[in-house]
């Protein structure tokens, strides 16, 4: 096995859904912090590792991958000691695969960065009510996914949990998630808190995200 290093910031959902797979496949790792806001993402020395210059970048023994998405699949066909996580299974892997793109087009870009970037970067602290309907929309959709399964792709967790609950998780500090509305998203965040590393590998990232959100005193305007 190669050296594992993980480049990123824990306030990030896709470096947070990362930690999840590597913690979860019980993988030794380094974490290296990417200071975004030194503008260290964009050094000569991060650029050579990522052109794209994004957090999440996973070095495994010298070749870089990057996007989330990307590398919690590599991580499991590479050292999942089954395909739990990933299953092989053309059906299954497919439900698993359109569960990743919903979270990276409609859940991370759709909703969240597209509220968070202009709160967060360029002070823009009144939020259209239009950009919270894109949320209310994506906490439906999950409540659908969820209504006869336990877990987001089926009854078994997989990795599109992980990067599901790292978006969901930071997108309660924009919109709270009520349960007497949604109780089968509230349920399944319970399940996924009680995972042993959850903690470590994604609440704690997800406060220092939130207030971060709490910081900007937003509101929402029609």
């Amino acid at each position: 096995m190669g050296k594992l290093v993980l480049y990123g910031i824990d306030a990030s959902p896709p470096v947070r859904a990362c930690l999840l797979t590597l913690k979860a496949l019980d993988l030794p790792f380094e974490y290296k912090q990417v200071n975004l806001l030194q503008g260290e993402h964009l050094s000569k020395e991060y650029l050579a590792k990522n052109p794209q210059h994004t957090v999440p970048t996973l070095e495994d023994d010298g070749h870089f991958i990057w996007d989330s998405h990307a590398i919690i699949a590599y991580l499991v066909r590479k050292y999942g000691k089954d395909d739990k996580l990933y299953p092989k299974d053309f059906l299954k892997r497919a439900v698993v695969d359109q569960r990743l793109h919903f979270e990276s087009s409609v859940v991370f870009v759709g909703a969240l960065r597209n509220i968070t970037y202009p709160l967060l970067f360029l002070n823009e602290t009144k939020i259209p009510q239009s950009k919270i309907d894109n949320v209310i929309n994506v906490y439906k959709l999950l409540e659908t996914f969820l209504q006869n399964h336990p877990y987001v792709a089926g009854d078994q967790l997989t990795i599109a949990d992980f990067s599901l609950i790292s978006t969901i998780s930071s997108a309660v500090g924009i919109l709270e998630i009520k349960e007497s509305e949604y109780p089968k998203v509230s349920a399944w965040i319970k399940r996924m808190e009680k995972l042993p590393y959850y903690q470590e590998a994604n609440a704690k990232g997800a406060e220092m995200l939130i207030g971060m959100f709490k910081s900007k005193n937003f509101t929402i305007v029609p």
